[in-house]
């Protein structure tokens, strides 16, 4: 019989009313009793690891995760995380750099509406995530939600309310779960051995370029962040507006600085030799492009990456373009 560690977090799941709003303050035991089990074929032990809002997750809680996945990976067959769904994406794509090659599966789900609410998705999605996670078949960081199990570095939340919030983004379903059962559409478990990576470094930020955007923020971030992502309209590119500034605190700074190419676009990917917009800035620098990477796994990545090759920046580049759990399949 499987052995399944089921790992709270906190979130819409576990929160209940206050006169300040939705809380979270359940605690595994109390999810756990909302949620009729049938027979399953599994045994289930639980670890509250924190109890917060997802909107206050931060790199130093993806961590502690990895964390309690990898001091009890030998102890039990599969993992289940309760989370909330804001960063819920967040999260699965730094699982996804920070556990890789993981033939158990390491499976997040949440809600969005409470457990102890009477109309809920929190009883289907923990009871699906939970079979999920109990089948041989099953590996890899993904994201059971609303029936559907999406691969960690390909989800992202699409919809503020509705129980069917989550997509994957440039990458089929991994499977559908229907009345406890499991569809599979990819199937690709491999033998092989599981690697932690206990470091990230959050010196990333994203640009989101608007029509109104002004150049005089940029030496902020220049200073502040060691990786700028810009998160350009279409296909990609940078406006005039800004472009001249960019390009000057580039040469400033040495080519200290990763700078990344993406999308505000959620399907498709960017490409940014389509245009002279975006030409004018891949003639002058030496940008990666995140191709049809979600904005969630680029950032994740780029932790990651820096954390992995203590800022350099060529071993950084070659580890960006490396497809791990999925993430990117546009590669030139």
């Amino acid at each position: 019989m499987k052995r399944l560690l089921l790992i709270t977090t906190g979130g819409t799941i576990a929160s209940v009313a206050t006169n300040k709003g939705l809380t979270p303050e359940l605690e595994p035991k109390d999810i756990l009793e909302f949620v009729k089990f049938k027979k399953f074929d599994f045994e289930l032990d639980t670890i509250s690891l924190f109890n917060i809002d997802s909107t206050d997750i931060s790199p130093k809680h993806w961590l502690l995760i990895k964390d309690c996945i990898k001091e009890n990976y030998e102890k039990y067959d599969g993992f289940v995380i309760t989370h909330g769904t804001d960063t819920l994406a967040y999260t699965a794509s730094a699982l996804g750099y920070l556990i890789q090659n993981n033939e158990k599966p390491i499976v997040i789900t949440g809600a969005q509406k409470s457990i102890s609410n009477d109309i809920t998705d929190a009883k289907n999605n923990l009871i699906d995530a939970l079979i999920f996670a109990s089948k041989e078949k099953s590996h890899g960081v993904n994201i059971v939600f609303n029936g559907k199990v999406i691969c960690g570095n390909r989800a992202r939340k699409v919809r503020t309310k509705s129980f069917n919030a989550f997509d994957s983004i440039n990458y089929p379903l991994i499977a559908i779960i229907h009345d406890e059962k499991i569809l599979r559409y990819i199937d690709d478990k491999k033998k092989s051995d599981v690697k932690f990576y206990d470091k990230l470094d959050d010196s990333v930020y994203l640009l989101k370029l608007i029509p109104s955007i002004k150049s005089d923020i940029l030496s902020s971030i220049f200073e502040k962040y060691d990786c700028i992502i810009v998160e350009s309209y279409g296909v990609g590119g940078m406006p005039a507006s800004i472009s001249e500034e960019f390009l000057k605190l580039v040469d400033q700074y040495a080519n200290k600085k990763i700078i990344v190419m993406t999308t505000q676009v959620p399907q498709e990917g960017s490409d940014i030799g389509v245009y002279q917009v975006g030409m004018r800035i891949r003639e002058k620098l030496d940008v990666l492009e995140a191709k049809d990477m979600t904005i969630e796994s680029v950032v994740c990545k780029m932790m990651y990456a820096m954390g992995k090759h203590n800022r350099d920046i060529q071993k950084i580049k070659e580890e960006f373009y490396s497809i791990i759990n999925h993430d990117i399949s546009i590669i030139e």
